[in-house]
């Protein structure tokens, strides 16, 4: 059967990139004579998938991005729509870009192709309406949370939680010691990482009031030190110019390595994402802040269904670790926030377990999982 299986897949991030290559991979297991095809990045065709248009292209973010490339984002959905109308896969995956793929997975479906959306939109999170056009849009929708997979349940959307591929690839025990030998650092010493955001707006926003909290810390303990992963070398010149005026602050600023800081720190201070899963899987005690335009604020808050917007407090459904936002993001509520861990340790050993906990009910093999519930709606 193997031999005339073809699946296709749209990507439209770097992440999904990520997840399609190890999705092939364990799909090649079962079908090892498939062929994949559509929309990938780099590491995608390392796997032998063949991509239509440059994964790039679809990697568009926020409000405006997206409407000054309407045009072209129209004519790569209508292309790919209309290939595999004509030449039917025996399943089509979209993984993430929810604003591109379920429009697709939709057409795709009506016309009685096999379709599956693996990572959930934040249907849970606001827009839940969404979960509507989720219901007609798939046969099969992946979840990396288990949470997510609940809300699907109750609106009868076909579901399969598959655990997080980050819990799969980051070890259950973090080694500190190793990460600051890896990054140049003494042993001892207590160490504050800084994660001030991945987007040029964010750091604008962010990297000042980090470094502010950060000033208080030091007048509580002196000998704090502070390690700064930027996200990517664009980030990093833009935080070495806007962190320039602290002279005599004690900070080390890195090009990249998030994940060798992160495991470094003794308390992560960042900015709401998905890092702040990367902190939990590292077993982090970690301070949520964040900052947006007032007007955007004031829309999203009204729109936002859940009680919280870390990922470690939305996994455990309580208020595990602060989250300040907005006005209540101040230097003073921050450095007290990071300070009570030091201040509190059995408190803070304490978080430590319940993250470990959590570390495992994520640790699924989630690729292998995928692959599974994919296999089975390919078979008859």
């Amino acid at each position: 059967m193997s031999e005339s299986i073809h699946i296709a897949i749209v990507v439209g991030e770097a992440s999904g990139d990520i997840l399609g290559a190890a999705l092939i991979q364990e799909l090649r297991k079962q079908f090892p004579n498939a062929t994949f095809s559509g929309i990938g990045g780099p590491l995608m065709l390392a796997q032998g998938f063949h991509s239509y248009f440059p994964q790039d292209r679809l990697a568009v973010m926020g409000l405006i991005e997206p409407l000054k490339r309407i045009f072209e984002l129209l004519r790569i959905r209508k292309f790919i729509r209309e290939h595999f109308i004509k030449n039917p896969p025996s399943v089509f995956i979209g993984i993430d870009s929810p604003d591109f793929n379920l429009s697709l997975e939709e057409s795709l479906k009506a016309k009685g192709i096999k379709t599956v959306h693996y990572v959930s939109p934040s249907v849970w999170a606001w827009r839940q309406k969404r979960v509507l056009k989720v219901k007609r849009a798939v046969d099969l929708i992946l979840t990396l949370l288990p949470f997510e997979a609940k809300f699907y349940q109750e609106h009868q959307v076909p579901v399969e939680f598959v655990g997080h591929h980050l819990a799969d690839e980051i070890p259950l025990h973090t080694d500190k010691m190793a990460a600051r030998k890896a990054l140049g650092l003494p042993e001892t010493g207590r160490f504050v990482a800084l994660l001030p955001g991945s987007r040029s707006s964010e750091v604008e926003r962010m990297a000042n009031l980090f470094m502010h909290a950060g000033v208080f810390c030091l007048e509580q303990d002196p000998l704090l030190h502070f390690i700064i992963p930027a996200a990517n070398s664009d980030r990093y010149h833009q935080l070495h110019l806007a962190l320039s005026d602290y002279v005599d602050f004690p900070f080390t600023l890195f090009n990249g390595r998030s994940h060798e800081v992160i495991a470094a720190a003794d308390v992560v201070l960042l900015a709401s994402g998905t890092v702040t899963l990367e902190a939990m899987l590292l077993k982090k005690p970690m301070v949520v802040a964040y900052k947006m335009v007032s007007l955007s604020y004031k829309i999203l808050s009204r729109l936002i269904k859940t009680p919280f917007v870390s990922l470690p407090n939305l996994l455990a459904q309580k208020m595990l670790v602060p989250e300040l936002l907005q006005d209540k993001a101040t230097p003073h509520a921050l450095g007290n926030a990071v300070m009570h861990y030091f201040d509190n340790p059995d408190e803070t050993e304490k978080l430590v377990q319940y993250f470990q906990e959590m570390h495992v009910e994520l640790r699924l093999n989630a690729s292998e999982r995928a692959a599974d519930a994919i296999a089975k709606l390919i078979r008859p």
